[in-house]
Parts: C-alpha cells; sequence; structure tokens
C-alpha cells in the first residue's frame, strides 16, 4: 500500500510540474510599465529607461550572468533578434558588469539597449522574483504578456509571438 500512495503522490506532483504553465497573470498587466532609468552595462553607451518601451512593440527580458536558465534561453533570444521581427531589450539584474558582458560575447548579445539594474530595485518595481522573466510591451508602453522562467521554442513560438504579432497588427490599424 504504501508503494502505490508514493506512486500516486509522485504522479500527481509531476502531473502538476508538467500542467503549471509559464505564463502567470502580472500586476502589471495592461498597465504603464513602471517608470525607470537605468544606465547602460559595461561596454555599452545607453542605458535603458521606461521611454525606450513606447513606439514599439517590444520584448523585455531580465536576465543575469550567473542565472543558468538565462544561459539555455539565451540561443533562441539571438534567433529572434536576428529575424528582426521585434525590438529586444534587456535589463540585466544584480550583475557584475564584467561577468554581465563576458556572458554576452559567449552567448550572443541579442538586445537593443540593455539597463543594468545593480540594485534589483527596478526588476522589483516590474513584479520579477526568478530569472529570466520576459515580457511583451504593447506601443503603448504597457505590459501585455508576462512569461516567467526559460522559454523554449515551442513556448516563443505558440506563446510569445502570437502576442507580438497580435500586437504589432493592432498597432498599424
Amino acid at each position: 500500500m504504501p508503494v502505490a500512495i508514493f506512486a500516486g503522490l509522485a504522479g500527481a506532483f509531476y502531473w502538476g510540474l508538467m500542467n503549471s504553465g509559464d505564463e502567470l497573470p502580472s500586476a502589471l498587466a495592461g498597465k504603464p510599465v513602471p517608470e525607470f532609468d537605468l544606465p547602460p552595462i559595461e561596454g555599452r553607451e545607453t542605458g535603458l529607461s521606461s521611454a525606450d518601451l513606447s513606439g514599439d512593440v517590444s520584448i523585455v527580458n531580465v536576465w543575469a550572468s550567473w542565472c543558468v536558465p538565462c544561459r539555455v534561453e539565451m540561443p533562441l533570444l539571438v534567433e529572434l533578434a536576428n529575424r528582426n521581427e521585434v525590438t529586444i531589450y534587456g535589463i540585466n539584474y544584480k550583475d557584475q558588469p564584467v561577468a554581465a558582458l563576458r556572458f554576452l560575447e559567449e552567448t550572443g548579445d541579442p538586445y537593443t539597449k540593455i539597463g543594468a539594474d545593480r540594485s534589483g530595485r527596478v526588476s522589483m518595481d516590474w513584479g520579477v522574483y526568478g530569472l529570466p522573466e520576459t515580457f511583451v510591451i504593447n506601443a503603448a508602453g504597457q505590459v501585455a504578456y508576462k512569461h516567467v522562467g526559460p522559454f523554449d521554442r515551442r513556448a516563443l513560438e505558440e506563446e510569445i509571438m502570437p502576442v507580438v504579432r497580435d500586437l504589432q497588427k493592432e498597432n498599424v490599424s
């Protein structure tokens, strides 16, 4: 009997993990992005501010060099950047400047602009509680979608990019 109970609990746990989904409602959904103005990471001339996030649909990716899942999703971000479908901005979270630069040299750099959030305050304002987190921002500078954790090709093509494309169509109309 204990084996059956264990198997049942293990099965329920596995099902919960596999079916929880990475899309979480954001307290910012439909609201303007928080006001911020971050300095650039080392090696860049311009940082990132909330003013950069209006006018066009964009993606904001919160990442760090010490974040293993960030390294996992980076090839997809680089690929997406090379497709020129949407502008990708980065918020570098609580990172050492040299480590952040080395990370981008190793993985590729998909970001149009990167803001260095050394204290983590801006990321907290965005409601970030784990890395990576990816946000789709509409042309009005409002959060339209939030993906928590690393995304894979399926999540990128079936969840994130459909939101981007729908918003881009709305922006043209």
